[in-house]
């Protein structure tokens, strides 16, 4: 009997976070459409993000915020449900660009709202329009601008951080620019991958120290930068490294076929 009441107070829980998050929303969407000024956009959108969490009960919790350079930097982070964006959104200052994948567009509010506040989309499966994108970022990264990347590109129910794409790293390399990673913690058990209904639970973003900017701007220095960030970030997720599964089963595939 206790646990079909725990359920049915879960559910509607639920139902009320939906509609405060539908609310909040579109409210935050509208203004943004017609208000001017990039500046005065993404702090509606920051406050707007915040104020869902504080409804839900939830409110983010931020340490280490004081790693976050004043001047233009690059911040990577975990990615493990759809709340990610709206976390960082709440967590960090309101002068960071999100690079998100140009799927996000097609999704009617979502992609009014993410265009007003000057997110960066980028075309993950063409590779010529890909490299487009790609020459577009590092000129925003050489002029200045701060960047928020979620370098794995996806996420998936299984815990784990996945493969690094190199974009965030590549873009922060060549501007000279460091990187700060940065850690989600609790999205995975309040929103899970192929889940609409969201949990109670704990949001706690953790800024760390920057690594870089490199010494030298080509490849070996982005890849430097990504295997820093990435331990950096397994350091604090007490998920596994995916990345070194795929090493093992590699070398456990490699070792029947050769026998």
């Amino acid at each position: 009997m206790a646990r079909v009441i725990v359920k049915i107070l879960h559910t509607i829980w639920a139902v009320y976070a939906l509609l405060v998050f539908a609310i909040v929303a579109v409210t935050a969407t509208l203004i943004v459409a017609v208000l001017p000024g990039l500046e005065r956009r993404r702090l509606v959108a920051k406050r707007a993000s915040q104020l869902i969490f504080l409804a839900w009960g939830i409110p983010v919790k931020v340490s280490g915020s004081e790693h976050l350079p004043e001047h233009a930097c690059v911040v990577v982070s975990n990615h493990a449900s759809y709340l990610d964006g709206i976390i960082l959104t709440a967590a960090l200052p309101a002068r960071f660009a999100f690079v998100i994948k140009k799927e996000m567009l097609s999704i009617p509010l979502a992609g009014l709202l993410l265009r007003r506040i000057g997110s960066e989309f980028v075309e993950r499966k063409n590779q010529h329009r890909g490299a487009i994108d790609a020459r577009r970022l590092l000129r925003k990264a050489h002029d200045g601008d701060a960047l928020a990347f979620f370098p794995e590109g996806t996420f998936a129910r299984e815990p784990g951080l996945r493969r690094f794409r190199s974009g965030a790293f590549v873009a922060a390399a060549r501007a000279g620019l460091p990187v700060v990673p940065v850690i989600i913690r609790g999205a995975r058990e309040v929103l899970p991958d192929q889940h609409w209904l969201p949990r109670p639970g704990r949001l706690h973003v953790v800024v760390t120290e920057p690594v870089g900017p490199a010494g030298e701007r080509d490849n070996d220095a982005a890849q430097s930068l990504s295997s820093s960030s990435r331990r950096r970030i397994l350091d604090f997720i007490e998920e596994p490294d995916l990345l070194d599964e795929e090493a093992t089963r590699a070398v456990a595939e490699k070792a029947v076929s050769a026998g």
